[in-house]
Formats: C-alpha cells, sequence, structure tokens
C-alpha cells in the first residue's frame, strides 16, 4: 500500500508541474521589446498604451526600424512605424494590446500581428477631436498569407 501510494504523490506532482507550465506557456511573456525611429512621437503612445495593459517594455531607438520588420519576415506592404517582439511574435504598428494578449494566449501558428499604416484613432493615433478610422488587426501566417485577426473602430 505505501508504494500506490508514493506512485499516486508522484503522479499527482508530475501533473501539476506539467499542467502549471502549460499555464505559464499559453500566457505568454509580458516582456515586449519595441525598435522605433528617434522622431517618432505615435510611437511613444503606443508605447504607453502597451505599458498600461501590463506589458514591460524595452524601447530601442533605431535609425530604420524597417530592418528589424524585415528581419522578422513581415513585407513592407504590412508596414507601419515601429515594430516590436514579444514571446517570438512580431507585432507591426498601432496594434491593440488586446489583441497581443490574445495572440500570446492562443499562439498560433504565425509570425505576428501588424495594422498596417497609421490609422486614426488606433493606440498612439488617437486625436484631438475623436476622430477614429476603421481598420483591421492582421495575422501574418508564416506562409506570408494574413487573416483578419481583430476589427476596430467599425460602428455597425
Amino acid at each position: 500500500m505505501p508504494t500506490l501510494s508514493r506512485r499516486l504523490l508522484i503522479a499527482s506532482g508530475a501533473t501539476f508541474a506539467f499542467a502549471g507550465r502549460a499555464h505559464a506557456r499559453t500566457r505568454g511573456s509580458r516582456q515586449l521589446a519595441v525598435y522605433k525611429s528617434p522622431t517618432c512621437g505615435c510611437c511613444d503612445g503606443w508605447v504607453a498604451h502597451m505599458r498600461r495593459a501590463g506589458f514591460t517594455v524595452a524601447v530601442h531607438v533605431v535609425e530604420d526600424p524597417g530592418t528589424v520588420r524585415r528581419a522578422r519576415g513581415l513585407p513592407d506592404a504590412l508596414a507601419s512605424c515601429h515594430t516590436g517582439v514579444v514571446d517570438g511574435y512580431a507585432i507591426e504598428g498601432h496594434v491593440p494590446a488586446a489583441d497581443v494578449i490574445r495572440l500570446l494566449a492562443e499562439r498560433p501558428a504565425a509570425i505576428g500581428l501588424t495594422a498596417p499604416g497609421m490609422p486614426l484613432g488606433s493606440p498612439g493615433m488617437e486625436t484631438p477631436d475623436g476622430r477614429k478610422q476603421p481598420f483591421d488587426t492582421l495575422l501574418v501566417l508564416r506562409s506570408g498569407q494574413t487573416r483578419v485577426f481583430g476589427r476596430h473602430n467599425r460602428t455597425a
């Protein structure tokens, strides 16, 4: 009987250890590296948005953030003004924090997310008069294809 109890205890411990590791992996890291040019103020607004959402952000000022984007496999057609890297994913442009959190929870086989261009009303691109453009966050698959991951600033 003592052997059975020890086996049960070991098996239970292994199960809890594995479950804990799996839970930690699905949450993803909140360590975000952001690569931006020295003159871009909207990038600072996005960094503040990400910090408010609980990310720890390290900002790296670089002359050409596009080199980071291209090195991560994101094509120029999906470009914005800064590139973030979090838990192995590239985050291009003014992607809402909620989309990044969802990405880290779902862990799709992808390069990352992009909000191409600089849509008004996206995080960091708020306007004094409150104007907002509808925009999509795109999931960039490893094949280079994209699919809509999130829709924002839609009225209906």
